[in-house]
């Protein structure tokens, strides 16, 4: 008998939302979380609004130690996997460590503490020979991204394969897949998967500028992120972070625990073209739903929602737009599609897991999250997006995207608790 996985613990800290629950008030209010940057001075770049989230380390839970050891990314990362471990009730030391694995993504690793302790080191960027005297004693910690891995391993004692996949802004979708994978073949019984990022630093602000990526808005910052409006220019950055308990199906079901969401289907493909440009037919993305649809054994017409990349640029909203209809034909124009980046932001390689726990939470909830900011469509995009609010809508399986830098597009299928079992019957 085939082994699958499912989520039975899901963690999140988001921009405007600490916590699972407060995340899904937010997305199905349909309320935006951007704002003028706060994490430091934005007056100089082109880009100054972002989608920050209010994080105290201490009032989340961790210790003074804790929070001075890790870079922010990996403290949204364990208040995250803390959160899913007790939604899930599975007590670690109940199981096999060697049984339970890790799969954390992320795209820009400890960019928060790296950028800080540089501007120490070298006083304010004015000394090309550092002294690394005045690093403090964790800097080789944040050289090493694998380190965010290894801090969510720790909070579940867990002894089996403990990764961090970088796989740009598919790296929260690309980490649950793997962490998958580990369940499907065999090698672990419960998993915890997901992916954080704290970009928000002058040296990544810097780089969205150059490349002129990021929104320039100034003013109506609530409205700063269109994705498929007519009037979008460019992403919000943000950051945060998603974990989930994933578990093998026959031991869930076993020791008694709630399922919020099966995971069906999972692909990824490479459009081996561009570094951030992208093929305007889709194929690639197309192919990756393809796929996807396959390993779920569901027809394209089964898809009932489609959580979208939906970036807020041109390029990528006609890109996937192309996409859906290239791999689902007719049913594209009858399905609900929304991008919850119009209300968090783009977290880069935590948005892939970000969306995947909303994804779940819909499921949950019967209710398609709003493309907030949608009011001017763009004749190009011409699908159902579900502007400005949520929608209830029954669903059973759903659809969740990512398109990376790098050419990378993943697409993964998750189905309501018992979608398994009623195809089969």
């Amino acid at each position: 008998m085939s082994r699958r996985a499912v989520v039975t613990g899901i963690g999140v800290v988001a921009p405007g939302a600490i916590g699972r629950d407060a995340y899904w008030d937010l997305l199905s209010a349909g309320r935006t979380a951007t704002r003028r940057i706060t994490l430091f001075d934005p007056s100089g770049f082109r880009s100054r609004v972002a989608a920050e989230c209010d994080f105290d380390p201490l009032a989340a839970g961790l210790s003074p130690q804790e929070a001075r050891r890790m870079d922010r990314a990996a403290q949204f990362a364990v208040v995250a996997a803390r959160e899913a471990l007790v939604h899930s009730g599975f007590e670690p030391a109940s199981g096999d460590p060697g049984r339970i694995g890790v799969s954390i993504g992320s795209a820009v690793g400890c960019t928060t503490g790296l950028e800080e302790e540089y501007a120490v080191l070298s006083d304010g960027g004015r000394k090309w020979l550092v002294d690394h005297a005045y690093g403090v004693p964790h800097l080789y910690g944040y050289m090493v991204p694998s380190s965010l891995a290894v801090e969510v391993a720790w909070q579940a004692a867990a002894e089996g394969p403990v990764a961090l996949i970088s796989t740009g802004c598919t790296s929260g979708l690309d980490a649950v897949g793997y962490g998958v994978q580990l369940i499907e073949e065999g090698t672990v019984d419960v998993v915890l998967a997901g992916a954080t990022d704290a970009p928000l630093s002058p040296i990544t602000s810097a780089c969205f500028d150059a490349i002129k990526a990021t929104t320039p808005a100034a003013e109506d910052l609530g409205h700063a992120s269109r994705p498929f409006d007519g009037r979008r220019d460019g992403f919000v950055l943000g950051e945060g972070a998603a974990v989930m308990v994933i578990e093998e199906a026959g031991a869930a079901r076993r020791r008694g625990a709630e399922v919020h969401a099966e995971i069906l289907g999972f692909a990824g493909r490479s459009n081996a073209f561009h570094m951030t440009g992208l093929k305007p037919d889709g194929r690639e993305m197309a192919e990756a739903i393809r796929v996807a649809l396959d390993r779920a054994r569901l027809d394209p017409a089964d898809i009932d929602y489609i959580n979208a990349h939906g970036s807020g640029t041109k390029q990528n909203d006609r890109h996937e737009t192309a996409a859906f209809k290239r791999s689902l034909g007719r049913h594209a124009y009858d399905v609900p599609v929304s991008s919850i980046k119009s209300m968090i932001g783009h977290s880069l390689g935590a948005i892939g897991s970000l969306e995947i726990a909303a994804c779940a939470l819909a499921l949950r909830h019967q209710v398609v999250p709003p493309t907030a900011n949608l009011e001017v469509p763009d004749p190009e995009c011409d699908l159902d997006y579900v502007p400005v609010t949520a929608r209830e809508h029954l669903m059973d399986a759903v659809l969740s995207v990512g398109s990376g830098f790098g050419g990378f597009q993943t697409a993964m299928v998750l189905g309501r608790p018992g979608s398994a079992e009623r195809r089969a019957a």
